[in-house]
């Protein structure tokens, strides 16, 4: 079975490395780029560059209709009631680092905040450090033998003192979907936020933050095929109301003084100095071209792939596959094999792949594990990709065992 990508020509990048002798299975971490979205940047660049929302000149009208049009692209494209709804960050690690001192207010010492235990660094660390400052309680839901989130002793966890949830909607390590609507309706019965970080599950399949219930939701443009050093924080409009300005500068001031000052509501209010603009742009063109795609032939490609990626690991022994992996990635660690010997002797033929703690440091550890190799697949990959990982893998192991 050919496992072919009728989108693989749209992408550059994947091509490039192709022609170099490398084959490209690191998507999780960061995804190549179609050709709409590279024509974008060079488009805004070439064109004139003028900064947003601040000029009444030409180049300055030009471009703040075209940053703002991302922000109804991605609006649509999350679900959200209202454009108003969605802020543009620098990430999903600065969206979540501004709810955490956003909320901050919201929380009193012995108020409890709970995550789970497959979290990102993004989605714990700025929480965990929250809990810190104020004297919360940080509480860690556990898993079950196939990397879900255990609802059962989520509902004993989640009780009168939660006041925010915070979850990852799919596992960077371990490919699992996550119930993140129970999980939001245990929080909601408690009066409890809900952020979930969608950085992971954005780029598979499309998802309607008002369907999930969330009251915050947070992604990153470079793993969904976009650029770098822009991401997404969606809020819905009672619980945007709530944050409170955590960076000052720029268009986010609606009147200023010597001694105070006064700030726009979400979205400008949260949106302080000058934004990534280009990469703004250019994530509006990548959603264009994802809307363009058939998403159903999108989702059965990579479930193909996938399932062809979990039989190869299945049929070779010694590998130990971390949890139960449903979509687009596989972590796993070879029996008597360490980690960082296999991943150099991939490196040295070509295969691109991820080992590590994968910014899970706490997962791995709870699991016993230093690390382990993470293969993780885009759209543009096929069948190929994945043979030539086997067989690299295979003279590996031969060599390592």
């Amino acid at each position: 079975m050919a496992l072919n990508s009728p989108w693989r020509a749209d992408f550059p990048g994947i091509l490039a490395l192709e022609a170099e002798g490398q084959t490209y299975l690191d998507s999780a971490a960061t995804a190549q780029k179609p050709q709409a979205m590279l024509d974008s940047l060079l488009g805004y660049y070439a064109s004139g560059a003028a900064n947003v929302h601040r000029a009444q000149h030409l180049p300055g009208e030009r471009a703040t209709r075209a940053f703002e049009a991302t922000r109804d692209k991605a609006a649509a494209w999350l679900g959200a009631a209202s454009r108003e709804e969605i802020i543009f960050t620098r990430g999903s690690t600065e969206a979540l680092n501004l709810l955490a001192y956003g909320l901050e207010h919201l929380l009193q010492p012995g108020d409890e905040i709970v995550v789970s235990a497959l979290e990102h660094h993004a989605n714990l660390l700025p929480w965990q450090q929250l809990a810190r400052r104020l004297g919360l309680r940080l509480v860690v839901l556990p898993l079950d033998d196939d990397g879900t989130i255990d609802l059962a002793q989520a509902a004993a966890l989640i009780g009168p003192r939660t006041r925010l949830l915070a979850v990852s909607q799919l596992s960077n390590v371990l490919g699992r979907w996550q119930p993140v609507a129970e999980l939001i309706a245990l929080a909601r019965a408690q009066g409890a936020l809900s952020v979930v970080d969608g950085a992971q599950g954005v780029v598979h399949g499309r998802h309607d933050v008002r369907a999930i219930g969330c009251d915050f939701y947070v992604c990153s443009a470079h793993k969904l095929y976009g650029p770098d050093g822009v991401g997404l924080l969606y809020g819905r409009g009672e619980a945007l109301a709530q944050l409170r300005h955590w960076q000052f500068g720029g268009e986010m001031v609606l009147q200023a003084d010597y001694q105070e000052a006064r700030f726009r509501p979400a979205p400008l209010g949260f949106e302080a100095g000058t934004p990534p603009i280009s990469a703004v742009i250019a994530l509006g063109a990548t959603l264009d071209y994802l809307s363009d795609l058939d998403a159903a032939a999108v989702a059965g490609h990579e479930a193909a792939l996938h399932a062809k990626l979990l039989a190869g690991l299945a049929a070779r022994d010694g590998i130990r596959l971390l949890g139960a992996p449903q979509v687009a990635l596989a972590s796993f660690g070879v029996d008597g094999v360490h980690g960082a010997d296999l991943a150099h002797l991939l490196t040295e033929q070509g295969i691109a792949v991820r080992n590590g703690h994968h910014c899970a440091m706490p997962l791995l550890k709870h699991l016993g594990l230093p690390g382990a190799l993470r293969v993780s697949l885009g759209l543009y990959n096929d069948g190929e990709d994945l043979e030539r990982f086997f067989t690299a893998l295979d003279k590996a192991l031969e060599l390592l065992r």
